[in-house]
């Protein structure tokens, strides 16, 4: 899977959310912040963890140095979240960015790490409310409204 230039400038000109996280990550990247990322972006229906771009706008491309073994990276997110994340390396303006593409998590089962449910809130990863793992949990739950 390979994101085209076009599709990637149209990354950068949107708004982070729930489901775009921009980290500059020029030099390195805290492993288990990315897990949690992971875990939030999950969480929420899946989305994209971008690496080596600035957090602010207007976003500009500083290339990033974390995680070189990509394939590692990839297997190590599997083995801790049981997640199967793309990532992928671009290069942008000779500027290398590394893109992680996540899935939503599995219907009526809510992600964690380490006992924590994360979520995004404004720039901020937090732990989801009760309500919000409970409505989770209930969706996997049989629909009886249309029986009489």
């Amino acid at each position: 899977m390979s994101i085209p230039q076009e599709q990637f400038e149209a990354l950068l000109s949107a708004r982070e959310d729930e489901h775009v996280e921009f980290k500059e990550a020029k030099t390195q990247f805290d492993y288990e912040e990315l897990l949690e990322y992971c875990v939030a972006l999950a969480n929420e229906r899946g989305g994209r963890l971008v690496l080596g771009v600035s957090n602010r706008v207007p976003r500009k491309v500083v290339g990033s140095a974390a995680f070189k073994n990509l394939q590692k990276l990839k297997s190590d997110i599997y083995v801790a979240l049981r997640i199967r994340v793309e990532v992928e390396e671009l290069l942008y303006d000779a500027k290398r960015v590394v893109i992680l593409t996540i899935p939503s998590r599995p219907i009526g089962t809510p992600l964690h790490r380490k006992g924590k449910y994360f979520m995004r809130v404004d720039e901020r990863l937090e732990p989801m409310s009760p309500e919000q793992l409970q409505a989770i949990f209930a969706e996997s739950q049989p629909d009886f409204s249309a029986e009489q």
